[in-house]
């Protein structure tokens, strides 16, 4: 599904739909660099969702330079990775989709992804914002270089489907244990500024 250069995974979706726990289990499988896209939001963002109001596209557009810089770094110095990032519309998905990305969408019911929301206690996205999150939500179009996974399984059966049709290769001895925290890179100091 990707040419001779490793890809980047974007594992998007709605909040609540695992994205987090999928990307660790298969960054410690394959030995990738890994990157919390939710970490990588200013301090705007995060405390308008924290009370309870949803982002617009202009809140969103500093945080999608961000997570394209990232992807970028890692496809100009040929280094795979994986990323969250919801990337809920397709035009946020086209300003990440320059290089070599695949997006792997989680999907679920949103009384399944309601249900995950309302057990987390350990994140700024309140349960009041998953419907304006499934509203917003537009599915990966066919043309979009993007697989659909659904989230009603365990993380380590989504993370072994998604190896399997991504024909990717888990690194000898890996497990889904041992991910790599986020924000480690094996990306190198020095890279090529990207062009404006």
């Amino acid at each position: 599904m990707f040419d001779t250069q490793q890809p980047v995974l974007v594992i998007m979706g709605i909040s609540g739909s695992g994205k987090s726990t999928v990307a660790g289990l298969l960054a410690g499988q394959l030995g990738w660099d890994l990157e919390e896209g939710d970490d990588l939001h200013p301090q705007e963002n995060i405390d308008k969702m924290s009370a309870g109001q949803p982002l617009n596209d202009e809140d969103r557009a500093p945080w999608l330079d961000t997570v394209s810089s990232w992807i970028i770094e890692h496809t100009m110095a040929g280094v795979p990775g994986i990323i969250t990032c919801s990337a809920l519309k397709r035009r946020y998905r086209d300003v990440l989709r320059e290089h070599n990305v695949i997006f792997v969408h989680l999907t679920g019911s949103t009384d399944l992804i309601g249900r995950r929301l309302a057990a987390r206690h350990d994140h700024y996205m309140p349960t009041s914002l998953l419907d304006s999150q499934v509203a917003t939500l537009e599915v990966p179009g066919a043309d979009e270089h993007a697989i659909s996974i659904d989230a009603g399984r365990a993380p380590a059966e989504e993370a072994a489907e998604i190896v399997r049709r991504l024909g990717l290769t888990p690194r000898p001895g890996s497990s889904s244990l041992g991910a790599p925290e986020p924000g480690k890179s094996s990306v190198p100091r020095a890279l090529p500024q990207p062009s404006a």
